[in-house]
């Protein structure tokens, strides 16, 4: 039997008129790297911060590692490393003496400690920097910084919120690459991102959330297959006659035909053969067309068809 890390039933959490998270259930897995994704507004910081205890909730319950988690847990929150979206280190520190001060803050015994401290630098590639003040650092540096000091400690769960926002791309690869190890090392990881390659290429499961309710739950490709398109073809071609549409939208497996910007876009709704189908077709009407492209949906098509395109205003 698998071992819950984090266990959330019926979590429920006002503001005032406002219904944050609204009866909420997850259950979270030993060694899984769990992606937690929404749009703006749709309850994801509330949960972590109830998770956390930081703030208090209305209704329901969470437990950490079997234990219900409280202001006072101590002993659970040495187990939990947390790398925010807003970096928080010390600026008068540099970064040796940053990664050392958080890391003090759970690992007492002073060997120990140095030796953490000396392989959390090393886990993030700063140690030509260690004498740096954040100040001096860019960007990526910081970043990799604030995860230093989440993890030196060696927690069992480890929570990034946008880990990756506004940082280079090899700085991002960095931190990735990071995650996934720390993975491997037996950590627990919950991940919450806008980038939905990030989840693709690191979320062992994910959760979708919207208006304080999980609206989908699954891996990637199971999250993929409740949404209808499975398949869009794309054929570079001037604009087609009326009759060419009709014939595409008369093929098996298709539900939408539309045309701009110089190409046909044809949606698929499962089919193993679609593209045989649509040339076959094109052949026969004689057509001429360019380049043909077969795509199928991303994790951002099925998080933009459960959720969503309106813009949302920030959480």
């Amino acid at each position: 039997m698998d071992e819950t890390v984090v266990k959330i039933q019926n979590l429920i959490k006002n503001y005032a008129e406002l219904r944050a998270v609204d009866h909420l259930n997850l259950d979270i897995k030993k060694g899984e790297v769990f992606g937690l994704l929404g749009p703006n507004g749709s309850g994801k910081t509330t949960t972590i911060s109830c998770l956390l205890s930081l703030l208090s909730y209305d209704e329901g319950t969470i437990e950490l590692f079997g234990k219900p988690m409280t202001p006072t847990s101590y002993d659970i929150k040495a187990k939990i490393g947390v790398i925010l979206q807003n970096v928080a280190v010390f600026d008068e520190l540099n970064v040796y003496e940053n990664i050392d001060c958080f890391c003090g803050l759970y690992i007492t015994d002073k060997a120990k400690r140095k030796q953490y401290v000396d392989e959390a630098i090393e886990f993030v590639g700063l140690n030509n920097f260690t004498k740096f003040k954040p100040k001096k650092l860019s960007g990526g540096l910081l970043r990799r910084l604030n995860i230093a000091c989440g993890i030196a400690h060696k927690p069992e769960l480890i929570i990034l919120d946008e880990p990756t926002v506004a940082v280079d791309p090899q700085s991002r690869n960095k931190i990735l690459e990071g995650i996934v190890e720390l993975n491997k090392q037996g950590a627990t990881v919950i991940y919450t991102t806008h980038y939905m390659e990030e989840v693709e290429q690191i979320c062992t499961k994910i959760a979708i959330m919207d208006r304080g309710k999980k609206i989908a739950e699954g891996s990637s490709d199971e999250l993929k297959k409740m949404i209808k398109n499975t398949e869009t073809v794309s054929i570079e071609m001037a604009e087609p006659a009326e009759a060419l549409v009709k014939t595409m939208e008369g093929i098996e497996n298709v539900y939408e035909v539309t045309y701009g910007e110089g190409k046909l876009k044809i949606a698929l709704a499962g089919g193993e053969h679609n593209l045989l189908n649509i040339l076959d077709a094109l052949k026969t009407e004689g057509i001429s067309f360019g380049q043909v492209y077969s795509e199928r949906p991303t994790l951002n098509d099925v998080f933009l068809t459960i959720t969503g395109k309106e813009l949302r205003d920030k959480e």
